[in-house]
């Protein structure tokens, strides 16, 4: 049985990796970000890593020196550790793990959650992120719903919460801006997995929106939402061809 995105996902825009602005000390991904997001009504997505002692991190990237003074893969660190390096533009908030978001969203929004791949070339070696994600959602009443563009990693997942809506990211997948051998890239294009993982969504590449593929989709029933729209231009093009936006740089106004 596959459980149906809740309703809800469709309404307020979702604030990408939250309501990030460094600018104004809220770093993508951080609880500042997250608090904001909530303030303003907005469905939120954030990214998973895995700690060294196999926590839920709430991270995009699989190194420290993007976001942080650290450099080394997040993987290294422990949960510990990594909630003491500040995000940088944060004054001083370190990283959070997946319980402490859950805890300031409350359930109030919907929260999107990306697991990243944890295989490297979106192959089969996952479980441990999975199992942290799930551990954390334990007893969550909140809407959420957990997507990767692993399609191994969505049934991981699926296989220790059946219940929770799940879907894949997906992508024009053009083999110059990923780093995966072609025929790899060839496959997940066509998203052959919906079936086999149960997912009830996809998360679309906004650019990628017009593909037949994607739209059929659609056409079917499949909720599509999109990322990553930067602009109200770009979110009112994207409206008729997605059900909606995950948005940053803009404040994005739900659909009349």
């Amino acid at each position: 049985m596959t459980p149906p995105l809740p309703a809800i996902f469709l309404g307020p825009p979702i604030a990408h990796r939250a309501l990030h602005d460094r600018a104004a000390g809220r770093p993508e991904n951080s609880r500042a970000a997250i608090s904001a997001a909530v303030a303003a009504g907005y469905g939120i997505e954030i990214d998973l890593q895995l700690s060294a002692d196999g926590r839920a991190m709430v991270f995009h990237d699989y190194d420290l020196k993007r976001l942080t003074a650290e450099t080394g893969p997040v993987r290294q660190r422990s949960a510990a550790d990594l909630g003491r390096i500040a995000l940088t533009d944060s004054g001083g908030e370190g990283i959070p793990t997946l319980d402490e978001v859950l805890a300031i969203v409350a359930g109030r929004v919907p929260l999107l959650v990306e697991i990243k791949d944890q295989d490297g070339a979106m192959g089969d070696n996952v479980g441990a992120l999975e199992r942290a994600a799930a551990a954390a959602l334990q007893g969550y009443d909140g809407p959420v719903a957990v997507m990767s563009f692993n399609p191994h990693s969505v049934a991981a997942f699926a296989a220790l919460m059946p219940d929770v809506p799940r879907g894949l990211t997906t992508s024009a997948y053009d083999p110059a801006d990923w780093p995966l051998p072609g025929p790899v890239c060839d496959r997940l294009r066509d998203i052959p997995d919906l079936d086999r993982v149960g997912a009830s969504f996809i998360s679309h590449e906004a650019g990628d929106l017009l593909r037949p593929r994607v739209q059929d989709l659609r056409a079917g029933g499949l909720p599509v939402l999109c990322w990553t729209i930067r602009s109200e231009e770009q979110d009112r093009a994207v409206r008729i061809l997605a059900d909606n936006v995950t948005f940053e740089g803009y404040a994005a106004k739900a659909p009349t």
